[in-house]
């Protein structure tokens, strides 16, 4: 039997079995899990509907639970005007899959929490990521869509209905253009041609950080899968200038923050371009995909530090992903007691204490500075 957290009740959630919906189950909004029963509730009041996506370890959505979700107003708002949704993505990845195409159609970019907003049939027509409670640069807060978007459903219907109409048939035309049909005939040429893997790799090159390693602007991904491709066809054509990018991306991404390098494992994203300061959730799959690529740089050309970080990443995952009964956990929570990154960052004091007379040496060696180690300021992201 299930009892209420402080004064509150559970609601439809508390019955699910995902880690994520359970965090909500004791909201005051009143959620539903993804299920007909929701949907053929929003056709029958005809009401918009919100799905709200995200996952267990995910920072912000944690943050907008707390200042938006657990506030008895905004969930009296929400539950009055809207049918609403909880998806963990790791649990439905096909429903993430259709709303996050829609929303990046929206606004250009993605990202978790993903709330996206639905005619009573399940199109889509309006979508974001994190909105704070209230107004921050060119972000409106959460009340102020759920307003808007309140007024422009019983008001200007016709716009929504157009809208949802135009971006459910783009997701269509963009989840359609990625497959074509190949006739196969013995005189025509391969469906995959040296021109083509050329393309593929001068577009990937074209994107590459040439300073600090890896691809594009921050926040950065390790981009394994780029570098793993990048890899082979050095290897396969003989060019060594994409093998050449590859070592230096790996350099730095083991050598800066986003690696772990008292505890092991690798973090899911550097807030920064120069890889120093880790999103601090950790992931099961960027930890594979990171000792694979490690793997197959060894085996390309032998490197003793490579081989160290992966050594160090199993020893990490069987000590703190591994669980009892022979399964592995998926991910670390980057919040600690509500805070992002608490149990990660130090302190001077504790660093200068725990290293003695070598702090000097360490501080220089891990590029350590008093900013580095308590007093900055973690930018938003919305991933």
């Amino acid at each position: 039997m299930h009892t209420p957290s402080g004064d509150r009740f559970p609601n439809r959630l508390i019955t699910t079995a995902s880690p994520y919906l359970l965090q909500h189950a004791y909201n005051p909004v009143d959620w539903f899990p993804w299920c007909p029963e929701a949907l053929d509730k929003a056709a029958r009041e005809d009401k918009p509907v919100l799905v709200s996506i995200g996952y267990s370890t995910c920072h912000w959505c944690h943050v907008m639970e707390r200042e938006s979700f657990e506030d008895d107003h905004v969930a009296a708002y929400m539950n009055s005007h809207f049918i609403n949704i909880k998806v963990d993505r790791e649990e439905r990845p096909d429903i993430d899959h259709l709303y996050m195409d829609a929303v990046q159609m929206i606004s250009g970019s993605g990202g978790w929490p993903l709330n996206c907003f639905l005619t009573p049939d399940g199109r889509p027509f309006y979508g974001g990521t994190y909105f704070p409670p209230e107004p921050m640069g060119n972000r409106p807060s959460w009340m102020q869509v759920l307003q808007h978007l309140t007024h422009l459903f019983s008001e200007k219907r016709e716009v929504v209905e157009s809208q949802a109409d135009r971006l459910i048939q783009a997701v269509r035309d963009q989840q359609t253009r990625h497959f074509q049909m190949v006739q196969f005939e013995l005189a025509s040429e391969p469906a995959i041609t040296q021109k083509t893997v050329d393309h593929i790799a001068r577009q990937i090159m074209e994107d590459r950080d040439q300073i600090h390693g890896g691809f594009g602007p921050a926040p950065k991904f390790p981009r394994t899968m780029s570098l793993e491709f990048l890899l082979a066809y050095s290897a396969y054509t003989g060019r060594t200038e994409p093998a050449d990018h590859v070592r230096f991306s790996l350099e730095k991404m083991v050598r800066g923050g986003i690696y772990d390098q008292v505890g092991g494992g690798l973090a899911r994203y550097s807030t920064d371009p120069a890889w120093l300061i880790p999103h601090f959730e950790k992931m099961l799959y960027d930890n594979a995909l990171f000792v694979d690529i490690l793997s197959k740089w060894c085996r390309y050309q032998p490197n003793l530090e490579f081989k160290q970080v992966i050594e160090d990443i199993l020893i990490w995952v069987d000590r703190e992903m591994s669980h009892p009964k022979g399964g592995f956990y998926s991910a670390l929570d980057a919040d600690s007691e509500a805070i992002e990154g608490k149990f990660y960052v130090w302190s001077e004091n504790e660093f200068v204490a725990l290293a003695g007379e070598e702090a000097d040496l360490w501080a220089a060696y891990l590029d350590v500075t008093p900013e580095e180690l308590g007093r900055r300021k973690y930018p938003p992201s919305p991933i």
